[in-house]
């Protein structure tokens, strides 16, 4: 099991091993408009535990660049496991 951690307000959710976060995300009050990673809406700032995040989408490096800052997109990320500590 992987818990994802807002940092904005301390909440914690436990998810499966390999699942999107996008759901929890929205739920804690990300904006989301697409879910396709082209509007750029839900873009959420990896404090800790980047590695245990899906590799960045093609979507999100043609929207991001080329990976080397702590921004991803929540419509496009699936936590592998071990924790994530997110804020946007």
């Amino acid at each position: 099991m992987a818990k994802l951690i807002f940092e904005h307000n301390g909440d914690e959710t436990d998810l499966p091993d390999g699942c999107p976060i996008a759901e929890a995300c929205e739920e804690a009050g990300v904006p989301f408009a697409c879910t396709e990673g082209v509007c750029g809406t839900c873009v959420i700032e990896v404090k800790e535990g980047m590695e245990n995040l899906s590799a960045p989408t093609q979507e999100e490096e043609d929207f991001l660049g080329d990976g080397t800052s702590k921004e991803r997109l929540a419509c496009q990320c699936k936590i592998k496991g071990g924790c994530v500590r997110v804020t946007f």
